[in-house]
């Protein structure tokens, strides 16, 4: 089982040397450097650490960082939804744990903040990540025609969602917690 918690400038070793694969780097955006090297992760985690309140997490198991999970609000007229984003080491591809990490964190989000949707945008190829996604009560909400590039590729942008009323009906006894 995993946990979600927040980072430690002592998980920069585990981050960078997981995350310096050309694999993760390829279904993340841009700005998500390759090499990924350990002053990558120190600026990260001081980053993330900065935000109050925390909506940036280290996915744990065993003791060690595994990987990351976030969402990120969004401002003015969007100001009640947030993007989520979020990558795994390869070692543990393909065991439920980014199902897992997505499932905490909607539950976080939802009763730690008045976000009403939350989203994510998975390259088209990243068949894995959409069903992550789908088993977490994401729904494909919109298709947007050759809207993204990533290493000269123009692909489609797939949004996918989930609405706290959904989310409501779907863990009636988390939503009830909350109030």
């Amino acid at each position: 089982m995993i946990r979600l918690r927040t980072f430690d400038l002592g998980d920069a070793d585990a981050i960078a040397s997981l995350a310096n694969n050309r694999k993760i780097a390829d279904n993340m955006r841009d700005m998500f450097p390759h090499p990924y090297h350990r002053e990558d992760a120190v600026r990260f985690i001081q980053r993330v650490n900065q935000q109050s309140p925390s909506t940036v997490f280290a996915i744990e198991l065993d003791g060690k960082p595994i990987g990351s999970i976030g969402y990120f609000p969004a401002s003015d007229i969007n100001r009640m939804n947030a993007e989520v984003g979020y990558w795994l080491g390869e070692p543990f591809w393909g065991k439920g744990i980014i199902t897992e990490a997505i499932g905490k964190l909607v539950d976080h989000a939802f009763t730690h903040s008045n976000l009403s949707r939350l989203f994510a945008i998975p390259f088209p190829h990243n068949l894995a990540s959409a069903k992550a996604l789908a088993r977490n009560g994401f729904e494909l909400e919109a298709r947007l025609k050759g809207t993204l590039i990533k290493h000269d590729r123009v692909m489609d942008e797939l949004i996918y969602s989930i609405r706290r009323e959904e989310w409501a009906k779907r863990f009636p006894e988390k939503a009830k917690a909350r109030t």
